[in-house]
């Protein structure tokens, strides 16, 4: 599967068991549909979370193509006071998040800041920043 950005080929990481996507180009993270709710530790976090997505008012902020079907995806506002913009497939086959999204994503839904999820995330993009 190539990147829906720089069209590199992604790797497969793994965080916590659950494989994700990532492109070693421009750092963004594809994660295939119900990904994103394994990454939290408790059902509240999950649902939290989800209650945070809303479809995002058209602006010019670039679209891409799902890396599974190749239709445009649709961009989605997450968080309350601060809003990260991702993109999700119009199929729901996943999600797309720029360098260091998903980082932002999660510590929304989580209760608990300093989780595993969230350490890890912090490493890898602290050493990708680096390398």
């Amino acid at each position: 599967m190539n990147c829906p950005v720089c069209k590199e080929p992604l790797v497969v990481l793994e965080l916590e068991q659950i494989e994700v996507d990532y492109c070693t180009g421009c750092k963004g993270i594809w994660l295939d549909a119900g990904e994103l709710e394994l990454l939290l530790e408790i059902e509240s976090e999950r649902t939290r979370l989800i209650n945070l997505f809303k479809e995002a008012e058209p602006d010019k902020e670039k679209s891409y193509d799902c890396p599974i079907c190749g239709k445009r995806m649709l961009k989605f506002d997450v968080g309350e006071q601060q809003i990260v913009k991702i993109d999700k497939c119009k199929k729901n086959h996943g999600l797309w998040f720029d360098n260091g999204e998903l980082q932002k994503v999660v510590e929304f839904g989580s209760e608990n800041k300093e989780n595993k999820i969230i350490s890890l995330l912090k490493e890898m993009f602290e050493n990708s920043a680096r390398g």
